[in-house]
């Protein structure tokens, strides 16, 4: 049996541990310093992990700062990276649960589109010495990864289909500058999450720009020619404003459905991560901190809707699982992209070969959470009111 390693969680040790592995030192720009000492500060004295927890969320956040020191060692050596334009790109909001990963994945069938694929956002730079013909280290690793976390906790799979090479969340690009809610989705840290919804999540959207930079930079390498980059994240409704300024030529497709459908859902999927890593996780604690992130962003981005609303579309979960190639031409009417033969072609293959009732169901209650239904009514009445009414 592989003994676990203890681990401090010392800023400065961290950084050399993942400098001395790397054999690199640039680490980009500084804005990742103070927001990483307060997650390290919350991990060591919040989040009650497990010994193999503490273990594993000192190697996730290592591994983050190897992947910033690898993708500085690629811009030095190729500055063009930061030549790449992104224009654009079509962004997938909403809350979890609303088949956003469904929409997401159909339309990321459309090699016209750059879509972050799972092992890509997860490590979003190559080796230094990778030559773009073999077999991508990152894969490998990937798959290892999924398989071990699908191994510790079956019920993931129910929740969100996990494969390492399918489009994924542009969130764990965003992770990257230690300013992200995925602290938050794998446990208890709840000083951080104050850190970050009192702070500018600026230098996060304009590290997602570079890592896009680096990774369409990459895919061209590989031959792909694409035209504009296919988002999605849930993260993004609480700052929109932000992703907007980083991005205004953004189209966003806002996902809907029910929050009393939703909000539990996303509760369970991170309730499940949270146990993965501690043996005294509180479902209540779960679902008050997630149904309290998600109202506040709903509203944000209400607020910014009524200042941009030409750069919004709306799509509703019912819809999307109804009639998905309906909701595609509503979609391709609104960011100006002819819908081809092979695109729409391509999609059905999709569709066909990942339908939902080939993944196990997934299972919860509100009480579970400490939900009712009346609290979750009024917690999203102004949501409710104007897309669900």
């Amino acid at each position: 049996m592989t003994e676990i390693p203890q681990v401090t969680f010392d800023f400065d040790a961290i950084l050399a541990d993942a400098s001395a592995a790397a054999g690199l030192d640039d680490f980009g720009d500084d804005s990742f310093r103070e927001p990483l000492k307060v997650l390290l500060n919350a991990l060591d004295t919040e989040a009650n992990l497990t010994l193999a927890g503490r273990a594993g969320q000192y190697e996730r956040l290592r591994n983050l700062l190897i992947n910033r020191l690898k993708v500085e060692g690629w811009i030095s050596r190729h500055p063009e990276i930061l030549d790449e334009k992104i224009e654009a790109p079509v962004v997938i909001v909403g809350l979890q649960r609303t088949g956003s990963t469904y929409l997401h994945r159909i339309l990321a069938s459309d090699t016209r589109f750059y879509a972050p694929l799972w092992y890509e956002v997860r490590n979003p730079a190559p080796d230094l010495d990778w030559d773009f013909v073999s077999k991508d280290s990152r894969i490998t690793a990937a798959e290892a990864e999924v398989a071990a976390m699908l191994e510790a906790n079956p019920e993931l799979a129910a929740i969100h289909p996990m494969d390492p090479v399918a489009a994924d969340e542009d969130i764990m690009l965003l992770e990257h500058s230690f300013i992200s809610t995925m602290p938050d989705a794998f446990c208890n840290v709840p000083s951080y999450g104050q850190w970050n919804d009192s702070h500018s999540n600026l230098p996060a959207y304009r590290y997602l720009k570079r890592l896009l930079q680096c990774l369409q930079w990459q895919k061209k390498r590989r031959g792909q020619q694409a035209q504009r980059w296919l988002l999605k994240t849930p993260h993004h409704l609480h700052h929109c404003a932000t992703l907007l300024e980083v991005f205004p030529d953004a189209q966003i497709l806002q996902t809907h459905r029910d929050p009393l459908q939703t909000i539990p859902s996303a509760a369970s999927m991170n309730y499940n991560l949270w146990i993965m890593l501690s043996d005294d996780v509180d479902p209540k604690v779960v679902g008050e901190q997630w149904a309290g992130k998600f109202a506040r962003g709903t509203r944000h981005t209400m607020a910014v809707r009524d200042q941009h609303p030409g750069a919004f579309l709306d799509v509703w979960y019912k819809d999307t699982v109804s009639d998905p190639l309906k909701v595609v031409e509503r979609v391709y009417q609104f960011i100006g992209m002819p819908l081809t033969d092979a695109a729409r072609e391509a999609m059905e293959t999709y569709r066909e070969a990942n339908r939902r009732e080939s993944r196990p169901s997934h299972d919860y209650t509100l009480e579970q959470f400490g939900f009712t239904e009346e609290g979750l009514k009024a917690m999203f009445a102004e949501y409710r009111e104007r897309y669900l009414a």
